[in-house]
């Protein structure tokens, strides 16, 4: 088996990408989590793109553990306010990772807004760095639009808000395997996977 590090401590975004990964027949690669692995400095987000964050994420995995490891970055573009939050989805509220409060500031500054200017995409950059060998960046893009309220169980970060193009349900309403055939980190990760199959 070949060991693949996938870097990211989010369990949710695991379970995903590690989902996605089996449902392409690639059963030659061990996936792992960063918490599979000794823990090395991790330096912060400071990219001014999804692209950027996602390779240098991917780059310092990569020369600390020596194993071929895939990064993603992603998050919320509203087109109202000009693809924010965008590379700061995770923190826009100003602190990491506190996705009530993520939600909570969004939907306050477009509150007002009619449904018809409501639109936006979630976008995932995901980045493959092979340890003396090459780099690959791919990006994925899932439009829609946002509803007033959360609905919905499923998912994290603003799933509970978003609806796809041509769907009633919000993201969070989404099967796992609904999700996974259609959200910007299955295109993203799907793009990779000519790549990760050189890994085999």
């Amino acid at each position: 088996m070949t060991a693949l590090l996938v870097a990211t401590r989010n369990t949710a975004k695991l379970s995903e990408l590690r989902r996605l990964l089996d449902a392409s027949d690639l059963g030659g690669i061990a996936v792992w989590g960063l918490r599979d692995v000794e823990e090395f400095p991790e330096a912060p987000e400071t990219g001014a793109t999804f692209g950027e964050n996602a390779l240098a994420k991917a780059r310092d995995a990569a020369a600390a553990t020596g194993l071929a490891t895939v990064a993603d970055d992603s998050g919320l573009a509203v087109d109202a306010l000009n693809g924010m939050p965008g590379v700061f989805s995770a923190r826009w509220s100003g602190k990491h990772g506190d996705d009530e409060a993520n939600l909570d500031l969004v939907l306050g500054q477009i509150g007002d807004l009619p449904d018809e200017r409501r639109g936006a995409a979630f976008v995932c950059a995901a980045a493959l760095v092979v340890p003396g060998g090459e780099e690959f960046v791919v990006q994925g893009e899932w439009r829609g639009r946002l509803v007033r309220e959360r609905r919905g169980g499923n998912g994290f970060g603003y799933d509970p808000i978003f609806v796809p193009d041509g769907e009633q349900r919000t993201s969070a309403e989404l099967t796992p395997d609904e999700k996974d055939a259609a959200s910007h980190r299955g295109i993203a990760m799907r793009a990779l996977l000519p790549h990760l199959r050189t890994l085999i």
